[in-house]
Formats: structure tokens, sequence, C-alpha cells
């Protein structure tokens, strides 16, 4: 049975170059994004009534994490250097190792707060 040209019209819809299918949104990803918009907009909302930054930032971070590290790593050097001429840390012999790598491990983990 051979289609007319009408029917083979109706099958075959020609759309323009410029126009491309809209794609189906997933419930889940709608849902997704209402909730980001949402607490974005909490987030506004609650620096302006404020008047600052909200409680929950974290701008110190890098503040802390830095020199708690860059400390320990010269706590390290220096008493591997000149531990036994420093009076503080002869006295504390190899507790010096602790403290270095506290202030280290300190950094890390402060490091981890940053968003």
């Amino acid at each position: 049975m051979l289609a007319t040209e009408d029917e083979s019209d109706e099958r075959h819809v020609v759309r323009g170059a410029n126009e491309v299918p809209e794609s189906k949104v997933r419930k889940q990803a709608a849902e997704k994004k209402l909730g980001k918009t949402r607490a974005k907009l909490d987030k506004q909302g609650s620096q302006n009534k404020h008047g600052s930054a909200a409680a929950g930032t974290r701008d110190w971070v890098p503040w802390v994490f830095v020199p708690a590290g860059l400390l320990g790593v010269l706590w390290l050097i220096v008493f591997y250097i000149a531990g036994n001429q420093v009076p503080g840390m002869r006295d504390l012999h190899n507790w010096n190792y602790l403290i270095g790598i506290g202030l280290i491990a300190t950094s890390f983990g402060v490091a981890t707060l940053w968003k």
C-alpha cells in the first residue's frame, strides 16, 4: 500500500534549523534545583537581616589553617637545625615532634572545613 503525498507530509514534520526540542526534566532534578534556589534565597535573606555574612560562613578557615601548617613546619625545621641550642625546645626533647606534627595535622583538620 503506497502512501499519498498528504499522508507522508503528516509523518515527516520539518523543523526549522534553530529549533531544538525541549528535553524532559526529571522530577528529582527539578526538586533539587528548587531546593538550591530556596537555600540561596534563605542565605541572602539571613545576610540582609543581620547586615553581614551569615553565622555559618567559613571565611576564617584559610586564615587559620595556612599559619598553623606553616608554624608546624617551621617548628620542625628549627628543632632539627637548632633544637639543642633553643632553651624551650631543649627541655621538650622529643615532644617537639608531637608539637610540629600536631600543628600540621590541625592545619589539615581545619582545612577540611573550608567550603
